[in-house]
């Protein structure tokens, strides 16, 4: 039977998620003669009633297909506004665009929306995880964040010549909001000597025992911190409810401000906060594999009618989990006693108390 599907990106954007929409299209068209329609600003299209017919053929220039290395999404997205203040329109929307299926490339906080207004009409939803923060349950890859860490260890590769040059601390401040994924991980590929996640507690007194070690002991008189975004006060401060990291300089400004008179040495510090450089970009090769994978089971899944399921990548290969059981363990945390934690401290990085 001929289905007609839709495809809508939601929540912030991040690379790869092009490169699931290239594959829906592509298998969905190929193999099965169905019709794909993108839905452009996610929930915002199905309010207006929006579609965007999607071709396999329409993207080629001479033959070259530009979405396996194009960042963004063509679609659009939005990441703000009270969605399910509008839930009755949306939902007609829905009803009037006439789809059977819906493919929805969500991360945490966007699939909680999805599934809200699916629940209420009824819908035909598969989910595919995106997001840089690496903080969507029970799957090991999500769309984005292989490209994001590349951008941060390509930036820490670049500051810390700098950082060497004139015996400088450099703070490198990065996504993640509540999870420290993204630091944890792209501070051990880049070599930095102090990682700080909201996962783990952390003492001035600690960051200050470390640089000044590193200093007298191994005579390095330069460091890297990666900072996440998300990290609470320092130890120290924690009793104090007058003073808070979210000010408007963030989270690298305050260890700055905080580590600055630590030492008999002077200590110079200098803060990069990456910001949006980590949504830019073209998709590295995993992101595309991952998408391209994902983007094909999404499909074969709504030719076996089954729904409400998000894919998930583990031990090498595509498997599914009811959405709801997803949202219910999001977000997935840093394991403050995993291997990865464990390996960082065996490094000689510091990472909290």
């Amino acid at each position: 039977m001929k289905k007609r599907i839709g495809i809508l990106t939601s929540g912030g954007d991040c690379p790869g998620l092009n490169c699931v929409i290239r594959a829906v299209v592509s298998h969905a068209t190929r193999t099965y003669d169905w019709e794909v329609v993108g839905i452009p600003y996610a929930t915002q299209g199905l309010l207006e009633r929006k579609t965007v017919p999607l071709s396999i053929h329409g993207w080629d220039l001479r033959g070259i297909d530009p979405l396996l290395s194009m960042g963004g999404t063509i679609l659009g997205s939005i990441s703000k506004g009270d969605t399910l203040a509008h839930a009755n329109k949306i939902l007609a929307g829905y009803q009037a665009i006439a789809i059977d299926a819906l493919i929805a490339i969500s991360g945490n906080g966007s699939l909680n929306i999805i599934h809200q207004l699916a629940v209420l009409g009824h819908w035909n939803l598969i989910a595919i995880p995106k997001t840089i923060d690496h903080d969507v349950a029970f799957t090991e890859r999500s769309i984005g964040f292989d490209t994001a860490l590349n951008t941060i260890v390509d930036a820490i590769n670049r500051l810390i010549f700098t950082a060497a040059s004139h015996d400088r601390v450099m703070i490198i401040e990065v996504m993640g909001r509540s999870t420290g994924h993204l630091a944890l991980y792209s501070g051990i590929a880049g070599g930095a000597d102090v990682i700080l996640i909201p996962e783990v507690p952390y003492t001035i007194r600690g960051i200050c025992h470390h640089l000044t070690e590193l200093r007298d002991r191994w005579q390095k008189k330069f460091a890297i911190i990666v900072v996440a975004e998300g990290i609470s006060t320092c130890l120290e401060d924690a009793n104090n409810p007058s003073i808070s990291t979210n000010t408007k300089y963030g989270q690298g400004q305050y260890i700055a401000e905080k580590i600055a008179n630590c030492s008999h040495h002077l200590i110079d510090t200098r803060v990069s906060v990456l910001g949006h450089i980590q949504r830019g970009g073209i998709p590295s090769a995993l992101d595309r594999l991952t998408a391209s994978m994902f983007g094909k089971v999404a499909v074969d899944l709504i030719a076996q009618n089954k729904y409400d399921q998000m894919l998930a990548w583990q031990n090498g290969k595509v498997v599914t989990f009811p959405i709801q059981d997803v949202i219910a363990k999001n977000p997935s945390l840093v394991n403050p006693q995993g291997d990865l934690v464990q390996t960082a401290r065996s490094l000689g990085i510091y990472i909290g108390e």
